[in-house]
């Protein structure tokens, strides 16, 4: 009879996972995505508010949450969270963007954007793998990057400088620790309707440049966003590090 191969499995059932800018937007369904799938999900974000609605609403419908206060550009805090709880999945979707033309970007700007979008990305990953190596457990490490890792775009020349360093910060990584079995990826979405993007789709030129240039010819739900992080969070992408998935309705196809 013949041996038909398996699915491998979806299940983070007995899995750890930390969730960062998880009060809202991607982050909020990238938690709920894990949470479903039976992790245990460790809710991250500055705001406490905002967030333990969030960690209240997941926990009211069965799903196993909590919520950690965090400033994520504060590396000492992020050291001690990585170093204090063992994480077998961690999602980075705490992101800025300030939108000028590159001849108006100021130093605070740049500062502020390359402050979370790639210094405090590179320390998260390296503090979570420092912490899977001494625990000597597997694990996976997603980062919620963008299209604008990929391409150029209007008014971001900041924005994409710190999603293409945070595309070739991974491949680094992916090289150092596969031999740890510790997994790193990136998310890379198109436009999502998210506070993040409210002001882009405040602006009807804006808006038309958005829309002309998805192929699929709809902006991104966060739900679009959930399936491809369970995936990479679990044993069904156990042979996948070092790339993108780009969920970007054929925007970078040109």
């Amino acid at each position: 009879m013949t041996q038909l191969p398996r699915t491998p499995s979806f299940s983070l059932s007995g899995k750890t996972a930390l969730v960062t800018g998880a009060s809202s937007g991607i982050g909020q369904g990238c938690a709920v995505a894990l949470a479903e799938a039976g992790a245990h999900v460790i809710c991250a974000a500055r705001g406490m508010e905002k967030l333990e609605v969030t960690v209240a609403a997941l926990t009211a419908a069965g799903f196993s949450a909590e919520a950690v206060s965090l400033d994520q550009s504060d590396l000492s805090s992020l050291e001690t969270l990585c170093h204090e709880r063992s994480f077998d999945v961690v999602v980075n979707s705490a992101g800025l963007a300030r939108h000028t033309a590159a001849i108006d970007t100021t130093p605070q700007d740049f500062d502020a954007v390359m402050g979370l979008n790639l210094r405090s990305a590179y320390f998260l990953s390296a503090y979570a793998a420092k912490a899977m190596m001494a625990a000597g457990k597997s694990g996976s490490i997603i980062h919620i990057s963008s299209q604008m890792g990929h391409v150029g775009g209007i008014d971001r020349a900041v924005y994409c400088a710190s999603k293409h360093g945070l595309e070739g910060m991974v491949k680094a990584m992916a090289i150092e620790w596969g031999p740890a079995q510790i997994r790193i990826n990136t998310i890379c979405p198109t436009f999502i309707k998210t506070p993040l993007t409210a002001q882009t789709f405040e602006r009807p030129d804006r808006k038309a440049w958005v829309e002309e240039k998805i192929k699929l010819g709809r902006i991104g739900e966060v739900e679009d966003i959930m399936g491809a992080t369970l995936y990479l969070a679990s044993q069904a992408s156990s042979l996948v590090t070092g790339t993108s998935l780009l969920i970007d309705g054929g925007w970078t196809a040109d």
